[in-house]
């Protein structure tokens, strides 16, 4: 896969359920995750989602659009689909991630998006990716290395 997109969104949680954090820039921790998010510190460090799997899911499920952010992935970005293979590297902004594993939906996208969202969003809800080396991620920042 040989892609780059740019960065639409980002969001943090401090606490299951808490209100997301929309935030222009966010500090990528290596090792660790997002500054801030409730995710910090294990393997599901950060999650991130596309819009060109989100337009799938939406069309599979009947709806006009699935918003991103409203999946409370952290980083939407505008890429036609994601690696899903562990350990595959690439760069956000400034820091650099690897694929940890595809984020399974859960039955909240049902919640969210109508019966069915849960479903259509079956390998096309995200992936979780850990911080190999940290720094600065941006709205507007360049998606590289896919």
């Amino acid at each position: 896969m040989t892609s780059s997109g740019t960065v639409l969104a980002i969001t943090t949680a401090p606490a299951y359920g808490a209100d997301l954090v929309h935030h222009q820039s966010v500090f990528a921790v290596e090792g660790v995750g997002l500054e801030g998010d409730r995710h910090a510190g294990n393997r599901r460090a950060v999650t991130i989602v596309c819009t060109g799997e989100l337009g799938k899911a939406a069309a599979e499920h009947g709806v006009e659009t699935i918003d991103g952010v409203a999946t409370r992935r952290n980083i939407v970005v505008d890429l036609p689909s994601l690696p899903r293979t562990h350990g595959t590297r690439f760069r956000i902004g400034d820091a650099e991630f690897e694929v940890w594993r595809d984020c399974a939906p859960c039955n909240l996208m049902d919640d969210f998006f109508g019966v069915g969202a849960q479903v259509a969003l079956k390998n096309r809800a995200g992936i979780s990716a850990s911080v190999v080396s940290g720094g600065e991620v941006a709205v507007g920042d360049l998606v590289t290395g896919l």
